[in-house]
């Protein structure tokens, strides 16, 4: 699923009759709504369909998005593990609406995890530490 297909409101729709220029209306996709991200599909940089966004996790004292929580299909066998992504790790792909994680697939197999029984403690600083080192995202 895209954030197209979820827009309700018609914030990212395009109008054009495709004789000339197209016209954005809306504030998308620079200022999108978190509802319309929740399910979006995300794929690594060789294409490779690795997954979904199941959440978004707001820092309630910045205001800034901190973490995409995902659900990877490439092992489904684990059951319902989800990751937390760091937000800065995630690419808008406009041209085919999903969201782009630069980590090989193999890669993901070692990524740290938990079940959705027993969600991390996000704002203990270690725990940050170490998603934002797996991800190569500086702090």
């Amino acid at each position: 699923m895209n954030y197209l297909e979820k827009d309700t409101f018609g914030m990212y729709s395009i109008s054009g009759d495709g004789a000339g220029p197209e016209t954005r209306k809306g504030p998308g996709p620079e200022l999108m709504g978190t509802d319309t991200l929740v399910g979006n599909d995300v794929c690594n940089i060789q294409g490779e369909g690795i997954g979904n966004i199941k959440e978004i996790m707001l820092d309630m004292r910045s205001g800034r998005v901190s973490y995409a929580v995902l659900s990877f299909t490439a092992f489904l066998s684990m059951g319902e593990k989800l990751f937390a992504v760091p937000w800065n790790a995630l690419t808008l792909d406009t041209e085919h609406k999903r969201f782009v994680l630069n980590v090989a697939k193999d890669n993901l197999k070692n990524a740290p995890g938990f079940d959705k029984s027993h969600w991390p403690n996000m704002a203990d600083q270690t725990w940050q530490k170490e998603i934002n080192t797996y991800y190569s995202i500086a702090a």
